[in-house]
This record gives structure tokens, sequence and C-alpha cells, in this order.
């Protein structure tokens, strides 16, 4: 993409709203603009960025054997009145009659209509394991919605739900979904530390959230500090492997971790040397449930077993905010300067810095890289204003690209560029015939 023709509305001043990091940069570099407070606009940039975190997390799903679906954003207030939910959710959950005077809400999750579509067209335990799951805007009218796409109305979500036939069953698909989320996090360059959790409104009594540790998390953390050096080793796991989902999950959850909000502090002292006790804040990425048959069973699902009679099916369900971990991302990995993307979820890999637009090697060069990377797919940003050279860094450097390529009359030259690695500060000169063969080992 060249610059000239992209649409990148940087601010070079932060915000009054703005309050924590992530925030600030997501406004400065362009990425997002409120609508309303808590509910955003994408920009082109910030809209990469997000699709490429989707992509992750639905490659990852895939991978474990989970289904992709689509469901509605809005739903019809019975099916949440049939399972309970309807009256205490809370104001969160935004309630709306259409003009046929039906009642209906903008989904803040989607326990009852997965369970409901379940319930249609399921009928034997032959069809279970089955795991779906889809990649939806969710909204909840927080009170005092803040922190940008941290703390938003309205965000994106993956949600999944399985449906088993039995407990043990459920909770090696609760065991596969906690190893694909470790597998996702990893990919996404994030150390994620899954601790136990209180279920609140989705219900049931096992739960883990994900927490990336950072100053402006919402809940304070107690950890083991060996966690962030674990190598939890699933680059090739088998999801249906019971025993080896199971033994990622004992070695990585048990006993790193407790928060002040679910735990007793001082039981901390009894479980880690304290040589090894660490204290943060942390941000929540996603959180898994199991919690039976607490749907099936009001909702009529219910399926045949083995000896022909008839059964409320065990359910989980498991999110990831992908809307919210484009703020967690940066707010782990930035500078002073702008932001640091992990290159697996930068909206460009390579930036191209033309020092000179008025000098003709240089805007051949540039034109060549720019022309070799692309259909290489390295997604590269080619700077092509008629723009100060400092000007063109500050850029770069504020919406994070992983490598910067600055061309200039002074280096052709010498048949060298510079390449910049954006998140070590790192320089080096390489020769002009090199760099796509350079790239690719870098990347």
């Amino acid at each position: 993409m060249r610059l000239t023709r992209y649409f990148l509305p940087v601010l070079r001043e932060v915000p009054a709203e703005a309050q924590i990091t992530s925030h600030k940069l997501m406004l400065r570099a362009g990425m997002i603009k409120q609508a309303v407070s808590g509910i955003y606009s994408w920009m082109p940039l910030g809209l990469k960025v997000l699709q490429n975190i989707e992509g992750i997390v639905i490659e990852e799903q895939e991978r474990a054997g989970h289904l992709p679906l689509l469901m509605p954003t809005i739903q019809p207030a019975s099916l949440w009145q049939k399972s309970g939910r309807y009256d205490d959710y809370g104001e969160e959950m935004l309630r709306i009659r259409d003009r046929h005077n039906r009642d209906l809400l903008y989904g803040p999750t989607n326990e009852e209509l997965i369970t409901e579509i379940f319930s249609s067209h399921v009928k034997s335990y032959r069809d279970l394991p089955l795991t779906l799951f889809h990649i939806q805007w969710k909204f909840r009218d927080e009170m005092r919605p803040r922190f940008g796409v941290m703390r938003g109305r309205e965000f994106l979500m993956k949600d999944g739900y399985n449906f088993d036939i039995t407990m043990d069953d459920a909770i090696h698909s609760y065991n596969r979904h906690l190893v694909s989320y470790l597998k996702t996090y990893e990919r996404l360059g994030l150390k994620a530390i899954p601790m136990r959790a209180d279920t609140g409104p989705i219900g049931g009594n096992y739960s883990h959230e994900f927490l990336v540790l950072a100053d402006t998390g919402e809940s304070e953390v107690f950890f083991d500090k060996r966690i962030l050096d674990f190598n939890f080793g699933i680059a090739n796991v088998n999801f249906d492997d019971i025993g080896e989902c199971q033994k990622i999950v004992d070695e990585w959850t048990a006993p790193y971790a407790r928060t002040d909000e679910t735990h007793d502090p001082e039981a901390f002292d009894r479980v880690v040397p304290k040589e090894f006790q660490g204290v943060s804040r942390a941000i929540e990425v996603g959180q898994i449930f199991y919690f039976g048959t607490k749907y099936s069973k009001p909702m009529g699902a219910h399926v045949t077993d083995s000896e022909g009679k008839q059964v409320p099916v065990h359910m989980g369900s498991h999110g990831i905010g992908v809307s919210r971990l484009v703020g967690a991302i940066i707010e782990a990995f930035h500078d002073d300067k702008g932001i640091k993307w992990p290159i697996s979820v930068a909206p460009f890999k390579v930036g191209i810095v033309n020092t000179v637009m008025g000098d003709q090697e240089t805007c051949e060069v540039c034109e060549k890289i720019y022309s070799e990377l692309t259909t290489t797919n390295f997604s590269p940003l080619y700077d092509d204003r008629e723009e100060r050279a400092g000007s063109k860094f500050t850029t770069m450097e504020l919406i994070g690209i992983p490598w910067r390529i600055t061309v200039g009359p002074r280096g052709l030259k010498k048949g060298i560029v510079e390449l910049t690695d954006r998140h070590s500060g790192e320089s080096r000169e390489i020769p002009t015939d090199n760099i796509v063969s350079l790239i690719k080992e870098l990347t």
C-alpha cells in the first residue's frame, strides 16, 4: 500500500478522553474513531490488525476441530426468558422492541441461541461431540465505558459452545479449548496466564480466565514468576488425545497464579516459594466455562443416549475478546514512540521510507523493493509522501511496523539501504539486491 493512497488519519496530540496507553495510541495512530461513548468505527489500519487477530483465532479454532457458523446480533427475548436469564442479566443488556411489538435484545452472548439451534437439529448421542463457534459483534451497556476498546460497549468476540453426552466428555472439550487458547495467544505474541475464575452471569461451576500482565490491568495478580518462562509445548498437540490435553492443563494451571478478586492472597504464600512470587496488574482477554446442563435442561437440548434414554447434553462456552486483544497487545508492546506490533498481527510487516522523493534513483529503488515485497505477500507500506524524512520515521514508529527499510541517495551510492527493527531499535546496512531474501529470513 502506498501511503499517498491510504487513509491514515494520525493525530499529533493525545486526545483528552484517552486515559491508558492503548487508547491513546489507537487514536493517535488513526486506528479507531469514537462514534458515541464506548462505540468505535474501525479505520483501515485498525481493521487490518483486527482481521489479522481474527484470522489467527479462526485458524486455531478449526485446528482444534471446532466448526464455524454465524449467529445474528439481534436475538428474541423469548429464548432468554426460557432459560431464566432475561430478567437476571441486568441493565447491561440492551432490550429493544420491533414494529410488531416483539421483545428483542442485542446479544451480549449466545448461550440461548446456540442451544436452540442445537436442540432443533441434533437428536442422538452419535452426533456428539460437537463444538460450534462464531466471531460476532456483541453489545453490553457498560455504565462507564472507558479505556477505548478495552472496555467498550460494542465489541468483537469469538464465542464457542461445546455439546457432549457426559460430564467427562465436556471436561475434555473444556481442556481442548484451554489448550487451543494457549496456542492462540502464543501466536499473537502474548503470554496469557489461565486462572480459575468466577462464572458470573454465564453460570456453571468451572471456569478459567486468561490474563495478560500489564500495568493498566483491571485485576491485581499474584503469580509465580517462572510462569513467564514456561514452555507449554503445544505446537503439535493432538487435540483428540485426552491425556495429552489434560497434562498440558495440569502443568499450566496449577498452582501458578491467584487474583485478589477470586482468591485469598495469603494462600499464595503456601503454594509458591517467596523468591518466585510476583505481583502485577493484568488484562482479561478470554474466558472458558463448563456449566453442565444449565441451559440444556430448561431449553430441551436432549439427545438419545446409547441405552435409548433422553438425556440433557453437557455444555460449555468459551470466549476470546478479539477487539479487546488489539488493545491488550498494544499495552504489552509499545514504547514512548508508539506501537510495536508482533509480526503475526502487524497491519503491514514492512515499511519503506523514501527519504528524497525528488531523487530518481531513490524512487526507482523504492518502487523495485515495493513491487518485490508486494508480489511475495509481505504487505509493505510505502511512504511516498512529499514529507521530511523525520516525519516519515515518526509515522512508521507510531503505527508500529515491525521492519523499516530506509532508502536514500547517500546509502545508494554505496549500494545499500538501512533496515531497522522496530522492537529492538537496531539498524543495519544491507545490499539492495538482498532485501527480499533477508526479510523472508527475519519473518
